[in-house]
């Protein structure tokens, strides 16, 4: 999936990156969507989206958006996965984020 390359995210960085990435991504969304940090497991990264979506746009939109912020702050990541609630209409969603380059990550993704 990523090319194997020299860069590395020491956790420290990746915990402020990921401070500014929420920032600007509320900053935009914040009316619609709110995200904040659940957790950062190795190379995965946990954020809740929680807010008033926009069904009609497709709810999983506002969650990928996300990987877009994290690539203009030079982040390589994807969105590995949604976690939905049982009802659809519940206004929250989980994205797991794989992010690439993190440090003692030994899969090397």
């Amino acid at each position: 999936m990523f090319q194997n390359n020299k860069f590395r995210i020491g956790n420290k960085d990746l915990s402020n990156l990921l401070k500014e990435a929420i920032e600007i991504y509320n900053s935009y969304r914040g009316k619609e969507s709110n995200a904040r940090v659940l957790k950062i497991e190795g190379d995965e990264v946990w954020v809740l989206f929680e807010g008033h979506f926009c069904y009609t746009c497709g709810v999983n939109d506002w969650v990928e958006d996300f990987a877009y912020v994290l690539k203009d702050l030079g982040i390589e990541a994807h969105l590995d996965k949604i976690l939905e609630p049982e009802q659809y209409e519940e206004p929250w969603r989980i994205g797991i984020f794989k992010i690439r380059g993190v440090e003692g990550n030994e899969r090397g993704v």
